[in-house]
């Protein structure tokens, strides 16, 4: 297929937005929820994985580290992958190689080379993200990039729900690996699908199809040294250490310290997860409907609603309880988020914007790489529910702490030109455009 036919229209051709903007919403939206039922399916199947390859329950989570390494990797370097290349390409490289991962991990009988294959899956579904940003941004104007955008991250959520919801009901019909061959295959055929229905839109600064902007440089030292920026990546992780330990964790903890059947396990976690897919668009629109824009104090206490949720999940022993107590925990667990992404673009120049958001990203995906050793290791030495809990609790307990010190406003004009335009590039950079 000849890659130069799918070069962006010219300004004058957005006048009048195209309905296929739809289509290419509908497609990254779709390849985003498969890589995170990707990610997703380890919590319901890690169970019956360790006991078909003979791993004890505390090196679980050296399966969902490794594939988090993976993950963090592919998010930090994935921004410089779709500049180059385009977000079609990256799209399509990063949805086909995590369902290879996928069905080459359905088949594995060595436990190190499974954990070998989700670091490879990780390492490939990372990239998803900053594709689909890309894509969409140039099909949508930065004035309309809410919805779009909104509806663009239930995917994370609504992949944990799917797969709480059929990765136990295959693995009761047939087997863990069927799970994993199931969405690996899936993974595979819309990759394909996608390479020949999406393209880019009239909206980028270059041709989607490699060209690279020439003496571009990014400023790693002028982000470095903005400070509420630190902070606010810190934060993430505290709060991603508590939202990806709890999707990490929660089916094997029910299951081994209450005896919870997998599928009640599944129900609870699908419960959780399904939250959010109304939590955030909401919680984007109160916050900029009632609070200005400002993201520090809902954010602040939204972290800690769910410290004390995951404290009193922590602490029920009823099935019944913890189904009733899950929407709650979805709610809070997931509703910072859009919080925290809308705030890096106000502490950082326009030009940088997308560079800082993908590093945000990576270090708050830091949190999904250490949690599920530690509470691995916190389980296995105490044997306690209530301990693993309070575990995931610390993280966002201290994400509040540290929000406490973010200076919630937009960077002033002169300081963002001045300090942090990259070398060679301009005020106006390429960077994905996220509505404040």
């Amino acid at each position: 297929m000849n890659l130069s036919s799918h070069k962006p229209a010219q300004p004058s051709d957005h006048s009048r937005p195209s309905p296929y903007r739809w289509v290419v919403l509908i497609a990254c939206w779709a390849s985003f929820t498969l890589t995170s039922i990707d990610r997703s399916t380890w919590g319901p199947a890690s169970v019956f994985v360790g006991e078909s390859l003979a791993m004890p329950l505390a090196g679980l989570g050296a399966f969902a580290t490794a594939y988090y390494i993976g993950y963090v990797v592919s998010n930090a370097l994935g921004g410089l992958g779709v500049d180059r290349y385009g977000g079609r390409i990256l799209l399509t490289i990063s949805l086909l190689g995590a369902g290879l991962g996928m069905t080459a991990f359905g088949s594995t009988t060595s436990a190190t080379a499974g954990i070998a294959l989700q670091a490879l899956v990780g390492l490939f579904a990372g990239a998803d993200y900053s594709a689909g940003i890309r894509l969409i941004t140039s099909w949508f104007p930065a004035a309309s990039l809410g919805l779009p955008l909104g509806l663009f991250t239930t995917a994370t959520s609504l992949g944990t729900a799917i797969a709480n919801t059929v990765v136990p009901a295959l693995i009761a019909r047939y087997s863990w690996h069927t799970s994993y061959h199931v969405f690996g295959v899936i993974s595979i055929v819309l990759a394909a699908l996608l390479f020949f229905l999406v393209r880019p839109g009239p909206m980028l600064d270059t041709a989607d199809s490699g060209d690279d902007r020439p003496g571009r440089r990014l400023d790693l030292g002028g982000l470095a040294r903005n400070r509420n920026l630190v902070l606010t990546c810190l934060t993430g992780f505290c709060g991603f250490w508590g939202l990806y330990g709890f999707i990490t964790w929660a089916n094997a903890l029910m299951i081994k310290g209450h005896g919870v059947s997998p599928a009640t396990a599944g129900l609870i976690v699908s419960v959780f997860a399904v939250t959010a897919i109304a939590v955030k668009p909401v919680v984007g629109f109160v916050t900029d409907r009632f609070f200005g824009g400002a993201r520090k104090t809902p954010t602040i206490a939204i972290l800690a609603v769910f410290g004390v949720t995951l404290v009193c999940f922590g602490e029920l022993g009823d099935s019944n309880a913890l189904i009733w107590l899950a929407p709650l925990l979805g709610a809070a667990a997931y509703g910072w988020t859009p919080l925290v992404v809308a705030l890096v673009p106000r502490l950082v120049p326009p030009s940088v914007t997308g560079s800082a958001s993908g590093i945000a990203n990576a270090t708050w995906q830091l949190g999904s790489v250490v949690v599920p050793v530690v509470v691995g290791a916190v389980f296995s030495a105490t044997g306690s529910f209530s301990a693993a809990f309070l575990t995931l609790a610390a993280g966002p307990f201290t994400g509040c702490l540290i929000m406490l010190a973010v200076t919630d406003r937009p960077t002033s004009t002169a300081t963002r030109h001045k300090d942090a335009t990259p070398a060679g590039g301009n005020a106006h950079g390429s960077a994905a455009r996220v509505p404040r």
